[in-house]
């Protein structure tokens, strides 16, 4: 009888070992299958794979590559499988017939720590945490309405930077023509900075003589949305070869586990002093979002956390400031660059809006050369030259190529919005080459904010106030370029 058992235990074993190494064969089968029709691949190297032809500008090494190797192609970062896109036809694939598919996010080093473990709205996973995220960002800040609402707050702001540069104007000795220099950049910055603090959180911290408000609190902000900033653009090469993000290679992890605890320790406080100041929570209009996030904690505690909170405020001071201001200084760059362009901007604001009323937003869709500018500066000088990095939740096909599960997407929107077969004479800056399509066609080789469900949910907001700050510094100055300065004096004004 004990022989007959382990006759019988020994065949059993014997069965499934077979049945498991069957299994793993067809596994190795079909990933060698799947391997086959890969998008092609520059030569690797073992280990690193193409990590050496990764090279700054990291776009434009990229574009290189496309153009030898073709609009798709696949490549080997470390233990990660990647695919750079730069193609509209394969970017409509991989965002409308494949949409949900790519969806996701990867888990990248940044995610972790100044994403809340992946849960905000930026590096959190496709699902319902996700959509209520992108639900609550656009009911409370980025709807028509509420933008109907905040919309006084910019336009003070407006107006105070204005102000600001009338007075600096009279406090310095121009040229012999009446020109001063001015550093558009910081003016900028800051004003884009108080325009979404006042919305987000009630308060501004830019302005008066040295541009930044002497306080510790406004200093401590500046820190974190700088070096935030430069971690967002800057590649981990841990997030590649994950041995070096355990032996911390660079630093990273350690940079961004002190960034992380600053700005939490920054935003915990600004919670902490709205539920101090605010008694009982109102539901007025006119509130800053952070009180609106609060009344809605008191409702629904487990959904409205307080770190729920603090990454979508965290999320949408450093995303809306980067894209906005960065795209106002590029714009204003080039109109000084071209003057004519920008003659043609301030005859259209007089000729619709006139030369006694200040530019408003609800102006914008009259001033059509002035939103043609805007939409020339976004493709030669798109703020992320790549959309955010996206992963495949499934297997699925782009071009005819296999794209195995957990595939990193890649695009390359600088090289799209740069490319000779799409765009005429694409290094130059031609405001007019909007005038003669529909800017319906160029939805996907058009792509500063991205596409599909993942796209920018600020796109309205961030073209309204880049519209009525340039409109109203044309309207308001004249402009020339001295030695690649910036230099202004009043016109006759409406302030």
């Amino acid at each position: 009888m004990k022989d007959i058992i382990v006759i019988w235990f020994y065949t059993f074993l014997l069965l499934m070992l077979s049945f498991i190494l069957l299994i793993l064969m067809k596994l190795v089968v079909e990933k060698k299958k799947r391997s086959e029709n890969l998008p092609p691949s520059p030569p690797s190297i073992p280990i690193i794979g193409h990590l050496h032809l990764f090279k700054k500008p990291f776009h434009e090494s990229m574009q290189k590559i496309s153009q030898k190797y073709g609009p798709i192609i696949s490549l080997k970062c470390g233990g990660r499988l990647a695919i750079l896109v730069t193609s509209p036809s394969a970017v409509e694939e991989c965002f409308i017939k494949n949409d949900i598919v790519f969806a996701d996010r990867p888990p990248l080093l940044i995610g972790k720590y100044l994403g809340y473990n992946y849960n905000s709205m930026v590096t959190a996973s496709y699902g319902q945490h996700w959509r209520n995220l992108r639900k609550v960002s656009l009911l409370e800040l980025l709807s028509k309405h509420r933008l109907s609402i905040s919309a006084g707050i910019r336009k003070d702001e407006i107006k105070r930077m204005l102000s600001k540069l009338v007075v600096d104007s009279l406090r310095v000795e121009g040229d012999a023509d009446g020109y001063v220099k001015v550093e558009l950049k910081s003016l900028i910055r800051g004003l884009v900075l108080n325009m979404l603090l006042r919305i987000l959180v009630g308060k501004r911290y830019y302005g008066g003589e040295s541009g930044v408000m002497d306080s510790d609190e406004a200093r401590q902000f500046t820190d974190i949305i700088n070096e935030a900033l430069d971690l967002f653009v800057t590649l981990d090469p841990g997030d590649i070869l994950p041995i070096l993000r355990w032996i911390d290679y660079g630093g990273f992890v350690k940079r961004n586990k002190q960034l992380a605890n600053k700005a939490d320790a920054f935003l915990q406080g600004l919670i902490d002093e709205h539920k101090r100041e605010v008694t009982v929570l109102n539901s007025t209009e006119d509130q800053p979002m952070i009180n609106r996030l609060l009344s809605l904690q008191k409702s629904d505690p487990e959904r409205y956390t307080d770190e729920t909170i603090k990454g979508l405020i965290f999320v949408l001071l450093v995303a809306g400031t980067d894209t906005s201001s960065t795209t106002m200084e590029c714009a204003m760059s080039e109109l000084l660059k071209n003057p004519n362009a920008m003659k043609k901007v301030r005859y259209e604001i007089e000729a619709k809006i006139g030369k006694d009323n200040l530019v408003d937003e609800s102006d914008l869709p009259k001033l059509e050369y002035l939103e043609n500018v805007i939409l020339e500066t976004l493709r030669m000088f798109p703020p992320v030259p790549f959309l955010l990095p996206h992963m495949s939740s499934q297997d699925c096909q782009i071009g005819g190529f296999d794209i195995p599960r957990d595939t990193i997407l890649l695009v390359n929107v600088w090289a799209i919005q740069r490319d000779p077969i799409l765009w005429d004479e694409p290094s130059e800056f031609k405001p007019e080459r909007f005038q003669m399509t529909n800017n319906n066609d160029d939805h996907y080789k058009l792509l500063p904010f991205g596409v599909g469900r993942r796209a920018c949910p600020g796109t309205i907001m961030g073209k309204r106030m880049v519209g009525c700050v340039l409109g109203s510094l044309i309207q308001c100055f004249d402009w020339k370029q001295v030695n690649d300065d910036p230099m202004f004096k009043p016109r006759r004004t409406v302030l």
